[in-house]
């Protein structure tokens, strides 16, 4: 079951906010009153009130900071090794692409577009409670074909170098196929690698509409992306991926603290 953990937090927020206010307008000065009658000093406060009063400020910060700054997310797959591994913890501009309303999703204002090579974190078109994320090849307007390994944007060759056999000793938790090779990539201004595995037999040519982008798995032929279902609304786009801060699989109960820290390019 997947928890909408925004609408969640909204709702403790505005619960919390709720109590306090309604509290303090119609019956915090009637305890004081009768505090002052009885001469007692400190009124107690009624006990739902104190959690309220505590918990609302630290509440409506994590709400401000996930919404519009940054917030934090767990790689569940391997369709980006080899950026990004099973059971990393990265961080997501969320003001990369605009600000939004949380759970509504509507955008405020913008901050700026996806570029070519940005590793991006989006809502599934079929699914939009699942967030996925990619990297995005194509832009708006923008011909992605893809045929026999070989990405072309615009009909240029997407240059690669090969790096060889990638092997289980090239990472520290996660086996890759026996069959990939890794390859150097150079996308728009990005320079990243990318994984590649013989006979994915995912060709295909698409042309990206109007407000809408092309979105592909580093590990390029292990990865669900818009090769299958087709292409990523502006609309459902989350933020950024900038950051790796944790790297712990609890599947295997391994983790690769060289990872921390890392940027993701």
């Amino acid at each position: 079951m997947n928890i909408d953990f925004a609408f969640v937090l909204v709702m403790l927020t505005l619960a919390a906010g709720i109590i306090w206010l309604v509290d303090s307008l119609l019956f915090r000065q009637k305890r004081m009153d009768r505090a002052v009658q009885k001469s007692i000093e400190a009124p107690l406060e009624p006990v739902l009130v104190e959690y309220a009063r505590s918990l609302f400020p630290v509440l409506l910060a994590v709400l401000v900071f996930r919404s519009f700054l940054f917030e934090p997310f767990k790689i569940p797959s391997g369709s980006m090794i080899p950026t990004l591994l099973v059971g990393d913890f990265i961080v997501v501009n969320k003001f990369s692409y605009g600000v939004r309303l949380p759970v509504l999703n509507k955008k405020i204002f913008s901050t700026g577009e996806p570029q070519r090579g940005d590793v991006v974190v989006f809502r599934y078109p079929r699914d939009p409670s699942v967030n996925f994320i990619k990297r995005a090849v194509g832009l708006p307007g923008d011909t992605i074909t893809y045929r026999n390994e070989q990405l072309y944007v615009n009909g240029e060759k997407v240059e690669k170098q090969s790096l060889g056999r990638f092997t289980s000793s090239d990472i520290k938790c996660t086996t890759p196929a026996r069959d990939a090779t890794q390859f150097s990539e150079q996308l728009g201004d990005v320079k990243h690698n990318i994984l590649m595995h013989s006979n994915s037999g995912r060709n295909g040519q698409w042309v990206v509409p109007a407000g809408h982008y092309f979105m592909m798995g580093d590990n390029r032929d292990r990865s669900n992306d818009s090769r299958m279902w087709g292409f990523v609304p502006e609309q459902n786009l989350v933020g950024r991926a900038v950051g790796i801060w944790l790297n712990f699989d609890f599947e295997k109960g391994c983790a690769d603290w060289s990872r921390i820290g890392n940027s993701i390019n």
